[in-house]
């Protein structure tokens, strides 16, 4: 779970704002540990980015544990624009 992905979630609803003068950074972010989890089990990510507009993109994700629990939530704004 980096930073980059979750702004590339956003991204793949706008193919046309991927340009050499494409501009992002990570505004705020969060996670909520739900339950004790292990980073060396599997678990699934499952990402989306509901809202990307005025420059501003905002993604959630969820982790769940083998057994389908959910065990982090997390949440990002960032910057997406295009520089003149």
């Amino acid at each position: 779970m980096k930073s980059l992905d979750a702004k590339l979630a956003a991204l793949r609803a706008h193919p046309e704002l991927l340009t050499a003068n494409l501009q992002v950074a990570s505004l705020d972010h969060a996670m909520w540990f739900h339950r004790p989890v292990r980073a060396d089990e599997w678990l699934l990510y499952v990402q989306e980015s509901p809202s990307m507009a005025n420059s501003r993109s905002f993604s959630t994700g969820s982790l769940f544990t083998r057994d389908g629990k959910l065990a982090v939530s997390v949440a990002q704004e960032g910057l997406v624009r295009v520089r003149p």
